[in-house]
């Protein structure tokens, strides 16, 4: 393929994740995600300049017109730089590479900036008020974090129960779903103490809020004190707090460019893209899209499933990672190595790419060739992308 034509992920960084209502809720979300937007620019001056800003917000209910074009400029980024917010609920912000690579291929530009971020703890709540109350009484206010971040609109429900049906009819257990939530702490709290995460994670200080690490993870979570959470979504049903993903306000950003621009600038990328898969249906769940996405993904780019050394799949739900291993029948050792959703958190549309960049590094750590990052998306969707090592 023509270099110039060959879509490559430069660089990426993100902020540390906070807890919901925890060091970074007062960081309005635009915020978060100028933070590694501006690292980046600082980085690599000529992306002052890209071809395109593609950011993923999924709750911008009162954030101002177009989020990513606010970003942009708060970062630094010339206003005659287009840029475009994405809402694929959480795809967005793999959807973002995928949209950057495809207008590489197609000739359309050189240089993207991609990512994405949403701070769920500044969430508003809203109430059409256009139309005046005639009558007395209490006024009913819609949560905007539930409503357009965590509930089907197709049904009418909140994912949680949603997945809790999904995990009958798949024949997902209790105790799977708390020891690979328990895995996925003591993988994060390893990758902490081995400055794994030290190269990825920008730390945030604005003078009032400062996090230098993500916030959710728990050192001494284990398989024992998960199993005295009550159910979250059903009495007898099997989802607790513990194995499903953290609230999170955070931010993911990165670089995705043609090889000739990297060769030029001297860069050797994080990785080449060498394909992505975007799915939906047969009906609205979550558990088995991650899977169907990869399948795709993998197959569009002429590999085998054994081809892949290191798979992200989002812990929305722990059981959403079991189905999908299951499916594809993948080893623990090469999935979330570092941990995932339910240890690090997940800020909706800073989710995605953040997958990516883990994917990425882990890959280079490991000297593997292909990686695939992956997840669900609310209403039934599913995205992954496929990264091949370039050194």
């Amino acid at each position: 393929m023509d270099a110039h034509l060959e879509p490559v992920l430069l660089d990426g960084i993100r902020t540390p994740f906070g807890r919901y209502l925890g060091a970074l809720a007062s960081v309005p979300a635009r915020a978060l995600s100028a933070a590694p937007v501006t690292e980046l620019i600082r980085r690599y001056p000529a992306f002052q300049r890209a071809d395109g800003v593609l950011l993923g917000q999924v709750l911008q209910a009162g954030q101002g017109q177009n989020p990513a074009r606010l970003i942009a400029a708060e970062a630094g980024v010339d206003w005659r730089v287009p840029a475009l917010t994405l809402n694929n609920v959480c795809l967005a912000g793999l959807a973002s590479v995928a949209d950057a690579s495809r207008r590489i291929r197609l000739g359309e530009g050189r240089r993207y900036i991609v990512g994405g971020g949403d701070s769920m703890s500044r969430a508003p709540h809203a109430r059409l008020m256009r139309q005046a109350e005639r009558r007395p009484g209490e006024l009913a206010f819609t949560d905007i974090m539930m409503n357009d971040g965590l509930w089907c609109s197709l049904t009418d429900e909140g994912m949680g129960p949603l997945s809790e049906r999904a995990n009958r009819d798949l024949g997902i257990q209790r105790p799977e779903q708390d020891a690979l939530a328990a895995a996925s702490h003591r993988r994060a709290a390893a990758a902490v103490e081995s400055g794994f995460f030290d190269g990825e994670i920008l730390p945030f200080d604005n003078g009032s809020a400062r996090l230098d690490r993500d916030e959710g993870i728990r050192t001494d979570s284990s398989e024992e004190k998960l199993a005295g959470l009550r159910a979250a979504f059903a009495e007898d049903g099997t989802i607790t707090a513990g194995s499903a993903s953290q609230m999170t306000d955070g931010a993911s950003a990165g670089l995705v460019c043609s090889l000739a621009e990297a060769e030029a600038a001297g860069v050797t990328p994080l990785g080449r893209i060498r394909a992505w898969a975007e799915v939906a249906g047969p009906d609205n769940t979550l558990h088995l899209k991650p899977a169907a996405a990869i399948e795709q993904a993998v197959a569009r780019a002429g590999l085998q499933l054994g081809d892949i050394d290191v798979f992200e799949i989002n812990e929305a739900f722990a059981a959403v990672v079991i189905a999908s291993c299951r499916h594809l029948d993948l080893p623990a050792d090469k999935v979330n190595v570092n941990g995932g959703a339910i240890a690090l958190g997940h800020p909706l549309g800073g989710t995605g790419f953040r997958l990516l960049l883990t994917a990425a590094r882990e890959l280079r750590r490991r000297q593997g060739r292909y990686a695939v990052a992956s997840l669900c998306g609310g209403g039934g969707q599913g995205y992954a992308v496929v990264l091949e090592r370039l050194a």
